[in-house]
Protein backbone atom coordinates (compact mmCIF):
# COMPACT_ATOMS: atom_id res chain seq x y z
CA UNK A 1 0.00 0.00 0.00
CA UNK A 2 1.73 3.43 -0.65
CA UNK A 3 2.46 6.03 1.52
CA UNK A 4 -0.45 8.35 2.27
CA UNK A 5 0.64 11.72 2.54
CA UNK A 6 -0.46 13.55 6.37
CA UNK A 7 -3.60 16.30 6.09
CA UNK A 8 -2.29 19.82 6.62
CA UNK A 9 -3.98 20.65 10.54
CA UNK A 10 -6.13 23.31 8.38
CA UNK A 11 -7.49 20.68 6.23
CA UNK A 12 -7.60 17.89 9.07
CA UNK A 13 -9.55 20.81 11.24
CA UNK A 14 -12.25 21.65 8.81
CA UNK A 15 -12.97 17.83 7.94
CA UNK A 16 -13.78 16.87 11.58
CA UNK A 17 -15.85 20.26 11.89
CA UNK A 18 -18.14 18.80 8.93
CA UNK A 19 -18.06 15.54 10.44
CA UNK A 20 -19.39 16.98 13.32
CA UNK A 21 -21.14 19.12 12.35
CA UNK A 22 -23.16 16.42 9.77
CA UNK A 23 -24.40 14.12 13.10
CA UNK A 24 -25.07 16.94 15.35
CA UNK A 25 -27.71 19.05 12.30
CA UNK A 26 -28.75 14.59 11.95
CA UNK A 27 -29.55 14.14 15.47
CA UNK A 28 -30.44 17.57 16.75
CA UNK A 29 -31.95 19.27 13.95
CA UNK A 30 -33.55 16.70 11.78
CA UNK A 31 -33.65 14.37 14.65
CA UNK A 32 -33.39 11.54 12.84
CA UNK A 33 -31.29 8.25 14.53
CA UNK A 34 -27.87 8.97 15.17
CA UNK A 35 -27.33 5.68 12.83
CA UNK A 36 -28.24 7.70 10.24
CA UNK A 37 -26.34 10.75 10.63
CA UNK A 38 -23.09 8.62 11.65
CA UNK A 39 -23.35 6.47 8.10
CA UNK A 40 -23.77 9.65 6.50
CA UNK A 41 -20.45 10.98 8.04
CA UNK A 42 -18.55 7.73 6.89
CA UNK A 43 -19.71 8.73 3.49
CA UNK A 44 -18.21 12.10 4.08
CA UNK A 45 -14.77 10.31 5.06
CA UNK A 46 -14.72 8.24 2.21
CA UNK A 47 -15.57 10.79 -0.29
CA UNK A 48 -12.72 12.48 1.17
CA UNK A 49 -10.34 9.65 1.00
CA UNK A 50 -11.31 8.78 -3.07
CA UNK A 51 -10.82 12.73 -3.61
CA UNK A 52 -7.43 12.59 -1.63
CA UNK A 53 -7.29 9.41 -4.02
CA UNK A 54 -6.15 7.12 -1.33
CA UNK A 55 -5.92 3.51 -1.77
CA UNK A 56 -9.38 1.98 -1.06
CA UNK A 57 -7.49 -0.86 0.73
CA UNK A 58 -7.58 1.73 3.78
CA UNK A 59 -11.14 1.97 4.05
CA UNK A 60 -11.25 -1.58 4.74
CA UNK A 61 -8.43 -0.96 6.63
CA UNK A 62 -9.85 1.96 9.07
CA UNK A 63 -12.87 0.16 9.29
CA UNK A 64 -11.38 -3.31 10.71
CA UNK A 65 -8.98 -1.42 13.11
CA UNK A 66 -11.81 0.71 14.41
CA UNK A 67 -14.10 -2.04 15.10
CA UNK A 68 -11.21 -4.32 16.74
CA UNK A 69 -11.40 -2.44 20.17
CA UNK A 70 -14.83 -3.14 19.99
CA UNK A 71 -15.38 -6.37 19.75
CA UNK A 72 -14.85 -8.01 22.79
CA UNK A 73 -17.08 -5.56 24.42
CA UNK A 74 -20.11 -5.94 21.96
CA UNK A 75 -19.81 -9.91 22.61
CA UNK A 76 -19.74 -8.34 26.46
CA UNK A 77 -23.12 -6.74 25.52
CA UNK A 78 -24.85 -9.94 24.37
CA UNK A 79 -24.21 -11.76 27.11
CA UNK A 80 -25.34 -8.62 29.68
CA UNK A 81 -28.94 -8.59 27.91
CA UNK A 82 -28.89 -12.62 28.59
CA UNK A 83 -27.79 -12.04 32.10
CA UNK A 84 -30.33 -9.02 32.74
CA UNK A 85 -33.37 -11.92 31.26
CA UNK A 86 -32.19 -14.13 33.33
CA UNK A 87 -31.63 -12.07 36.62
CA UNK A 88 -35.37 -11.14 36.47
CA UNK A 89 -36.76 -14.83 35.83
CA UNK A 90 -34.96 -15.90 39.13
CA UNK A 91 -36.23 -13.02 41.21
CA UNK A 92 -32.93 -11.38 41.57
CA UNK A 93 -33.76 -7.68 40.51
CA UNK A 94 -36.72 -8.34 41.63
CA UNK A 95 -35.22 -9.30 45.41
CA UNK A 96 -33.36 -5.81 44.69
CA UNK A 97 -36.43 -3.54 44.38
CA UNK A 98 -38.45 -5.28 47.55
CA UNK A 99 -34.51 -4.51 49.72
CA UNK A 100 -34.94 -0.76 47.73
CA UNK A 101 -38.95 0.24 48.13
CA UNK A 102 -38.56 -1.23 52.13
CA UNK A 103 -35.79 1.29 53.34
CA UNK A 104 -37.87 4.39 52.21
CA UNK A 105 -38.52 6.80 54.68
CA UNK A 106 -41.20 9.29 54.46
CA UNK A 107 -39.52 12.08 56.78
CA UNK A 108 -36.40 11.28 54.76
CA UNK A 109 -37.84 10.81 51.14
CA UNK A 110 -35.99 12.92 48.77
CA UNK A 111 -32.80 11.76 49.78
CA UNK A 112 -34.27 8.21 50.54
CA UNK A 113 -35.62 8.14 46.50
CA UNK A 114 -31.96 9.35 45.67
CA UNK A 115 -30.24 6.04 47.44
CA UNK A 116 -33.27 3.92 46.19
CA UNK A 117 -33.16 4.86 42.19
CA UNK A 118 -29.15 4.27 43.13
CA UNK A 119 -29.46 0.86 44.62
CA UNK A 120 -31.98 0.04 41.57
CA UNK A 121 -30.10 1.38 38.55
CA UNK A 122 -26.83 -0.94 39.82
CA UNK A 123 -28.97 -3.48 39.50
CA UNK A 124 -30.80 -2.69 36.12
CA UNK A 125 -28.01 -1.17 35.04
CA UNK A 126 -30.48 1.60 32.74
CA UNK A 127 -30.99 5.16 34.57
CA UNK A 128 -33.77 5.21 31.52
CA UNK A 129 -35.75 2.16 32.52
CA UNK A 130 -35.73 3.04 36.59
CA UNK A 131 -36.33 6.92 35.56
CA UNK A 132 -39.56 5.68 33.34
CA UNK A 133 -41.08 2.89 36.02
CA UNK A 134 -40.18 3.72 39.57
CA UNK A 135 -38.99 7.13 38.98
CA UNK A 136 -42.42 7.99 37.99
CA UNK A 137 -44.18 6.77 41.02
CA UNK A 138 -42.01 8.24 43.09
CA UNK A 139 -42.50 11.61 41.47
CA UNK A 140 -45.89 11.45 42.25
CA UNK A 141 -45.86 10.81 45.84
CA UNK A 142 -43.00 13.57 45.98
CA UNK A 143 -45.80 16.28 44.44
CA UNK A 144 -48.52 14.45 46.65
CA UNK A 145 -46.22 15.41 49.73
CA UNK A 146 -45.85 19.47 48.26
CA UNK A 147 -42.58 18.56 47.91
CA UNK A 148 -40.74 20.53 44.92
CA UNK A 149 -40.95 18.91 41.85
CA UNK A 150 -37.78 19.96 40.65
CA UNK A 151 -36.19 18.58 43.28
CA UNK A 152 -37.87 14.52 42.93
CA UNK A 153 -36.48 14.77 39.56
CA UNK A 154 -33.01 15.50 40.66
CA UNK A 155 -32.94 13.23 43.07
CA UNK A 156 -34.40 10.47 40.41
CA UNK A 157 -32.09 11.22 37.93
CA UNK A 158 -29.42 11.48 39.81
CA UNK A 159 -30.01 7.97 41.92
CA UNK A 160 -30.39 6.76 38.30
CA UNK A 161 -27.32 8.05 36.86
CA UNK A 162 -25.01 6.90 39.45
CA UNK A 163 -26.51 3.29 39.41
CA UNK A 164 -26.23 3.36 35.26
CA UNK A 165 -23.04 4.48 36.08
CA UNK A 166 -21.41 1.91 38.33
CA UNK A 167 -23.44 -0.69 37.26
CA UNK A 168 -21.43 -3.52 35.54
CA UNK A 169 -24.50 -4.30 33.53
CA UNK A 170 -24.20 -0.94 31.82
CA UNK A 171 -24.52 -0.65 28.80
CA UNK A 172 -22.60 3.26 28.89
CA UNK A 173 -20.07 2.09 31.67
CA UNK A 174 -19.54 -1.36 29.11
CA UNK A 175 -18.85 1.38 26.19
CA UNK A 176 -16.14 3.16 28.07
CA UNK A 177 -14.06 0.56 29.28
CA UNK A 178 -13.98 -0.89 25.74
CA UNK A 179 -13.08 2.72 24.02
CA UNK A 180 -10.18 2.85 26.51
CA UNK A 181 -9.43 -0.72 26.24
CA UNK A 182 -9.34 -1.27 30.08
CA UNK A 183 -11.14 -4.48 32.60
CA UNK A 184 -14.52 -3.86 33.18
CA UNK A 185 -14.17 -3.67 36.58
CA UNK A 186 -10.51 -1.77 36.84
CA UNK A 187 -12.66 0.96 35.31
CA UNK A 188 -15.55 0.89 37.83
CA UNK A 189 -13.16 0.76 40.50
CA UNK A 190 -11.57 3.80 39.53
CA UNK A 191 -14.66 5.42 38.71
CA UNK A 192 -15.22 5.81 42.39
CA UNK A 193 -12.90 8.57 42.65
CA UNK A 194 -15.33 10.90 41.72
CA UNK A 195 -18.18 8.55 42.17
CA UNK A 196 -18.03 8.25 45.27
CA UNK A 197 -17.23 11.80 46.58
CA UNK A 198 -20.65 13.40 44.28
CA UNK A 199 -22.58 10.51 45.74
CA UNK A 200 -22.04 11.63 49.64
CA UNK A 201 -21.99 15.15 48.43
CA UNK A 202 -25.38 15.29 46.84
CA UNK A 203 -27.21 12.89 49.33
CA UNK A 204 -26.12 15.48 52.00
CA UNK A 205 -27.61 18.19 49.66
CA UNK A 206 -30.93 15.97 48.84
CA UNK A 207 -31.19 15.13 52.77
CA UNK A 208 -30.75 19.36 53.56
CA UNK A 209 -33.57 20.52 50.98
CA UNK A 210 -35.42 17.40 50.79
CA UNK A 211 -36.60 17.07 54.41
CA UNK A 212 -40.48 16.46 55.14
CA UNK A 213 -42.59 16.34 58.61
CA UNK A 214 -45.86 15.12 56.82
CA UNK A 215 -47.37 11.53 57.39
CA UNK A 216 -48.39 10.24 54.18
CA UNK A 217 -49.79 6.67 53.14
CA UNK A 218 -46.71 4.90 51.24
CA UNK A 219 -49.94 2.52 50.01
CA UNK A 220 -47.91 2.68 46.30
CA UNK A 221 -44.90 1.19 47.74
CA UNK A 222 -46.59 -1.27 49.58
CA UNK A 223 -48.69 -2.58 46.72
CA UNK A 224 -45.51 -2.78 44.75
CA UNK A 225 -43.65 -4.68 47.18
CA UNK A 226 -46.79 -7.07 47.31
CA UNK A 227 -46.83 -7.48 43.64
CA UNK A 228 -43.39 -8.42 43.53
CA UNK A 229 -43.41 -11.27 45.57
CA UNK A 230 -46.48 -12.58 44.43
CA UNK A 231 -44.94 -13.18 41.04
CA UNK A 232 -41.19 -13.07 41.64
CA UNK A 233 -39.48 -15.67 43.50
CA UNK A 234 -38.14 -12.52 46.85
CA UNK A 235 -35.32 -14.66 48.61
CA UNK A 236 -31.77 -14.30 50.00
CA UNK A 237 -30.72 -16.94 47.75
CA UNK A 238 -30.88 -14.29 45.42
CA UNK A 239 -27.91 -12.49 46.67
CA UNK A 240 -25.89 -15.72 45.77
CA UNK A 241 -24.91 -14.39 42.22
CA UNK A 242 -24.52 -10.49 43.50
CA UNK A 243 -21.91 -11.60 45.57
CA UNK A 244 -20.71 -13.78 42.69
CA UNK A 245 -20.24 -10.97 40.47
CA UNK A 246 -18.39 -9.10 43.58
CA UNK A 247 -16.15 -12.35 44.33
CA UNK A 248 -15.43 -12.47 40.52
CA UNK A 249 -14.29 -8.70 40.17
CA UNK A 250 -11.78 -9.10 44.03
CA UNK A 251 -10.20 -12.39 42.28
CA UNK A 252 -9.92 -10.04 39.35
CA UNK A 253 -12.10 -12.76 36.79
CA UNK A 254 -12.47 -11.11 32.97
CA UNK A 255 -15.90 -9.68 32.83
CA UNK A 256 -16.58 -12.49 30.00
CA UNK A 257 -16.22 -15.39 32.35
CA UNK A 258 -17.74 -13.31 35.59
CA UNK A 259 -20.83 -13.00 33.52
CA UNK A 260 -21.16 -16.57 32.10
CA UNK A 261 -21.11 -17.38 35.17
CA UNK A 262 -23.71 -15.60 36.79
CA UNK A 263 -26.08 -16.51 33.96
CA UNK A 264 -25.26 -19.92 34.44
CA UNK A 265 -25.99 -19.74 38.39
CA UNK A 266 -29.12 -17.39 37.49
CA UNK A 267 -30.58 -20.64 35.50
CA UNK A 268 -29.97 -23.36 38.12
CA UNK A 269 -31.94 -21.03 39.97
CA UNK A 270 -34.68 -20.55 37.63
CA UNK A 271 -35.07 -24.85 37.24
CA UNK A 272 -35.14 -24.98 41.02
CA UNK A 273 -37.74 -22.29 41.80
CA UNK A 274 -39.50 -24.09 39.02
CA UNK A 275 -38.89 -27.42 37.87
CA UNK A 276 -41.21 -27.63 34.92
CA UNK A 277 -39.26 -25.05 33.13
CA UNK A 278 -39.35 -25.76 29.17
CA UNK A 279 -35.83 -25.25 27.93
CA UNK A 280 -37.44 -23.70 24.74
CA UNK A 281 -38.93 -21.00 26.77
CA UNK A 282 -35.84 -20.01 29.00
CA UNK A 283 -34.43 -19.79 25.38
CA UNK A 284 -36.50 -17.33 24.40
CA UNK A 285 -36.61 -15.26 27.39
CA UNK A 286 -32.35 -15.40 26.91
CA UNK A 287 -32.62 -14.46 23.12
CA UNK A 288 -35.93 -11.80 23.13
CA UNK A 289 -36.07 -11.01 26.91
CA UNK A 290 -38.06 -11.34 30.04
CA UNK A 291 -41.78 -10.44 29.44
CA UNK A 292 -43.26 -9.35 33.13
CA UNK A 293 -47.19 -10.19 33.39
CA UNK A 294 -47.96 -9.00 36.71
CA UNK A 295 -50.92 -7.22 35.59
CA UNK A 296 -49.08 -4.01 37.50
CA UNK A 297 -47.79 -1.51 34.29
CA UNK A 298 -45.44 0.25 35.87
CA UNK A 299 -43.72 -2.93 37.15
CA UNK A 300 -44.19 -4.73 33.56
CA UNK A 301 -42.24 -2.12 32.16
CA UNK A 302 -39.67 -2.13 34.47
CA UNK A 303 -38.90 -6.21 34.73
CA UNK A 304 -40.08 -6.97 30.81
CA UNK A 305 -36.46 -6.36 29.28
CA UNK A 306 -33.09 -8.13 28.59
CA UNK A 307 -32.30 -10.72 25.96
CA UNK A 308 -29.85 -10.65 23.47
CA UNK A 309 -32.13 -8.63 20.78
CA UNK A 310 -32.15 -5.77 23.23
CA UNK A 311 -28.51 -5.16 22.47
CA UNK A 312 -28.97 -5.16 19.10
CA UNK A 313 -29.54 -1.35 18.71
CA UNK A 314 -26.50 -0.72 20.75
CA UNK A 315 -24.22 -2.72 19.11
CA UNK A 316 -24.79 -1.20 15.74
CA UNK A 317 -24.50 2.27 16.90
CA UNK A 318 -21.03 0.95 18.31
CA UNK A 319 -19.92 -0.75 14.91
CA UNK A 320 -20.71 2.27 13.10
CA UNK A 321 -19.16 4.88 15.51
CA UNK A 322 -15.82 2.86 15.85
CA UNK A 323 -16.08 2.33 12.37
CA UNK A 324 -16.37 6.17 11.70
CA UNK A 325 -13.24 6.51 14.17
CA UNK A 326 -11.19 4.20 12.65
CA UNK A 327 -11.41 5.91 9.31
CA UNK A 328 -10.89 8.95 10.73
CA UNK A 329 -7.57 7.77 12.33
CA UNK A 330 -6.42 5.86 9.27
CA UNK A 331 -6.72 8.82 6.83
CA UNK A 332 -4.72 10.69 9.85
CA UNK A 333 -6.91 13.50 10.45
CA UNK A 334 -7.49 13.20 13.96
CA UNK A 335 -3.71 12.42 14.64
CA UNK A 336 -2.72 15.91 12.33
CA UNK A 337 -4.90 17.69 15.36
CA UNK A 338 -4.47 16.01 18.27
CA UNK A 339 -0.59 16.64 17.52
CA UNK A 340 -1.20 19.77 17.61
CA UNK A 341 -3.20 19.42 20.93
CA UNK A 342 -0.98 16.91 22.83
CA UNK A 343 2.20 19.51 22.33
CA UNK A 344 0.09 21.98 24.76
CA UNK A 345 -0.67 19.08 27.11
CA UNK A 346 1.94 19.40 29.30
CA UNK A 347 0.65 17.77 32.18
CA UNK A 348 -2.00 15.30 33.46
CA UNK A 349 -4.00 18.24 34.76
CA UNK A 350 -4.17 19.83 31.58
CA UNK A 351 -5.15 16.60 29.83
CA UNK A 352 -7.79 15.35 31.92
CA UNK A 353 -9.72 18.68 32.07
CA UNK A 354 -8.92 19.06 27.73
CA UNK A 355 -10.70 15.49 27.82
CA UNK A 356 -13.46 16.78 30.23
CA UNK A 357 -14.46 19.25 28.35
CA UNK A 358 -14.09 18.02 25.08
CA UNK A 359 -16.64 15.13 25.94
CA UNK A 360 -19.53 18.19 26.98
CA UNK A 361 -18.77 19.68 24.02
CA UNK A 362 -19.84 16.88 22.35
CA UNK A 363 -22.83 15.79 24.79
CA UNK A 364 -23.72 20.05 24.27
CA UNK A 365 -22.93 19.89 20.31
CA UNK A 366 -23.92 16.41 19.00
CA UNK A 367 -26.53 15.48 22.30
CA UNK A 368 -25.75 12.07 22.09
CA UNK A 369 -24.40 9.98 24.93
CA UNK A 370 -22.85 7.43 23.71
CA UNK A 371 -20.97 9.19 21.07
CA UNK A 372 -20.01 12.11 23.97
CA UNK A 373 -17.65 8.77 25.10
CA UNK A 374 -16.76 7.48 21.53
CA UNK A 375 -15.33 9.84 19.68
CA UNK A 376 -13.01 11.96 22.42
CA UNK A 377 -12.22 8.26 23.88
CA UNK A 378 -10.86 7.49 20.00
CA UNK A 379 -9.05 11.22 19.88
CA UNK A 380 -7.52 11.46 23.04
CA UNK A 381 -6.70 7.49 24.06
CA UNK A 382 -3.03 7.62 21.71
CA UNK A 383 -2.27 11.12 23.95
CA UNK A 384 -2.78 9.36 26.97
CA UNK A 385 -0.22 6.46 26.73
CA UNK A 386 2.00 9.19 25.87
CA UNK A 387 1.73 10.53 29.08
CA UNK A 388 2.16 7.45 30.71
CA UNK A 389 -1.35 7.89 32.13
CA UNK A 390 -3.21 3.98 32.72
CA UNK A 391 -6.75 3.98 30.26
CA UNK A 392 -8.75 3.24 33.17
CA UNK A 393 -7.93 7.64 33.87
CA UNK A 394 -9.45 8.07 30.43
CA UNK A 395 -12.54 6.20 31.31
CA UNK A 396 -13.20 7.80 34.65
CA UNK A 397 -12.42 11.54 32.35
CA UNK A 398 -14.92 10.36 29.20
CA UNK A 399 -18.23 8.95 31.83
CA UNK A 400 -17.75 12.56 34.21
CA UNK A 401 -17.86 14.52 31.11
CA UNK A 402 -20.01 12.47 28.92
CA UNK A 403 -22.09 9.53 30.27
CA UNK A 404 -23.86 11.91 33.11
CA UNK A 405 -23.94 14.99 31.52
CA UNK A 406 -26.21 14.40 28.37
CA UNK A 407 -28.85 14.20 31.22
CA UNK A 408 -28.72 17.82 31.70
CA UNK A 409 -28.93 18.91 27.89
CA UNK A 410 -32.26 20.24 26.89
CA UNK A 411 -31.56 18.75 23.38
CA UNK A 412 -29.80 16.04 24.38
CA UNK A 413 -31.04 12.43 23.96
CA UNK A 414 -31.33 12.06 27.86
CA UNK A 415 -32.30 15.15 28.26
CA UNK A 416 -35.05 15.70 26.27
CA UNK A 417 -36.40 12.08 27.69
CA UNK A 418 -36.36 13.16 31.01
CA UNK A 419 -38.08 16.49 30.66
CA UNK A 420 -41.11 14.65 28.69
CA UNK A 421 -41.06 11.90 31.22
CA UNK A 422 -41.97 14.36 34.20
CA UNK A 423 -43.20 17.25 32.43
CA UNK A 424 -40.74 18.91 34.19
CA UNK A 425 -38.40 21.26 31.64
CA UNK A 426 -34.45 20.33 31.58
CA UNK A 427 -33.45 23.53 32.78
CA UNK A 428 -36.07 23.41 35.53
CA UNK A 429 -34.67 20.40 37.06
CA UNK A 430 -30.60 20.94 35.93
CA UNK A 431 -30.10 22.62 39.16
CA UNK A 432 -30.61 19.39 41.29
CA UNK A 433 -29.57 16.85 39.13
CA UNK A 434 -26.24 17.14 41.94
CA UNK A 435 -24.67 13.93 40.77
CA UNK A 436 -24.24 14.79 37.08
CA UNK A 437 -23.26 18.64 38.08
CA UNK A 438 -20.78 17.17 40.81
CA UNK A 439 -18.99 14.58 38.66
CA UNK A 440 -16.88 16.46 36.45
CA UNK A 441 -16.02 18.73 39.74
CA UNK A 442 -14.46 15.83 41.28
CA UNK A 443 -12.94 14.93 37.92
CA UNK A 444 -10.99 18.36 37.90
CA UNK A 445 -10.27 18.03 41.84
CA UNK A 446 -8.92 14.85 41.07
CA UNK A 447 -6.97 15.75 38.14
CA UNK A 448 -5.11 18.70 39.80
CA UNK A 449 -4.02 17.09 43.20
CA UNK A 450 -3.62 13.89 41.65
CA UNK A 451 -5.50 11.44 43.21
CA UNK A 452 -6.88 8.79 41.54
CA UNK A 453 -4.52 9.73 38.42
CA UNK A 454 -3.17 6.39 37.90
CA UNK A 455 0.14 6.00 36.10
CA UNK A 456 0.93 2.80 33.38
CA UNK A 457 3.07 0.67 35.25
CA UNK A 458 6.45 0.67 34.15
CA UNK A 459 8.47 -1.51 32.28
CA UNK A 460 10.24 -4.56 34.52
CA UNK A 461 13.43 -3.71 34.82
CA UNK A 462 15.50 -6.49 32.80
CA UNK A 463 19.02 -8.23 34.02
CA UNK A 464 21.50 -7.67 32.52
CA UNK A 465 23.07 -10.35 30.57
CA UNK A 466 26.23 -12.48 32.54
CA UNK A 467 28.70 -12.27 30.40
CA UNK A 468 30.51 -15.81 30.17
CA UNK A 469 34.36 -16.17 30.37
Amino acid sequence: MKKVKQPSLLEASIMLIIVVATIAIGVIGFKISPNISILLAIGIVMSYMAIRRMPFDMIHEGIIEGIKPGIIPIFIFILVGSLIAVWIQAGIIPTLMVVGFKIISVKWFVPSVFVVCAIVGSAVGSAFTVMSTIGIAFFGIGTTLGLNPALVVGAIVSGAVFGDKMSPLSESTNLSAAIVEADLFRHIKNLMWSTIPAFVVSLGLFALLGVNNQVVSLSKIDEVIQVLEANFSISIWSFIPIALMFICAWRKIPAILTILLNIGVAVVMIFIQNPGTKITSLGAVIESGFVSTTGNQEIDLLLSRGGIESMMPTVSLIILTLSLGGLLMETGLVSTVMEVVAKKLTSPARLISTTLFTSIGVNIFIGEQFLSVILPGNAFKEVYKKANLDPVVLGRTLEDGGTVINYLIPWGIAGSFVASTFGIPTLTYLPFVFFSLLSPVFSLVSAFTGIGVKKLDPDPIQPEPKIEM
